[in-house]
């Protein structure tokens, strides 16, 4: 992509900061200690890290997967009972209609709930346990792909994305 000029590779410096490359300047680039890097007829060629795509219409979205990291997530690490936040071990997932009453593992059945709480609810439903939910579950928005992108350069540049 970078080659015909339908993307550009960002130079991560070792002060955190990043420079827009262009393909016939990457190729110039001298491959540093931690960079990867392939073998060409014409010597050593760093492999980018990122690569900026130079036409798009819109970034793609990416939907968060179903699992009890993602509801611990999506909840924030609180009791969705009590509003306490949980310590890992604290606290486990919760069907708000029990499965044996035909609930379903889904995001808006599922909540994070106190190990102890969650005991005391049993197969009930939550009116008839004497509790009650802090918020409605709800399945998380889409994301922006790029938001899944992991930092290992520690660039800064990514937080004012994530606030």
């Amino acid at each position: 992509m970078m080659s015909t000029g339908a993307a550009t590779g960002l130079d991560v410096q070792d002060d955190a900061s990043i420079i827009p490359v262009t393909w016939d300047q990457w190729q110039k680039l001298p491959v540093r200690e931690h960079d990867q890097s392939v073998r060409t007829t014409s010597g050593p060629l760093r492999i980018p890290t990122v690569i900026v795509s130079a036409h798009y219409a819109r970034m793609p979205l990416r939907r968060p997967r179903f699992s009890a990291r993602g509801i611990w997530q999506r909840d924030g690490g609180l009791c969705q009972y009590t509003g306490r936040k949980l310590a890992p071990g604290e606290g486990n997932i919760d069907h708000v209609v029990p499965r044996s009453r035909g609930g379903k593992s889904t995001w808006e059945n599922c909540v994070l709930a106190h190990r102890e709480v969650n005991s005391r609810k049993g197969s009930k439903l939550p009116q008839e346990a004497g509790l009650r939910l802090r918020q409605t579950p709800v399945t998380p928005r889409a994301i922006p792909a790029s938001m899944a992108i992991r930092n290992l350069h520690g660039v800064r540049d990514w937080e004012h994305f994530l606030g």
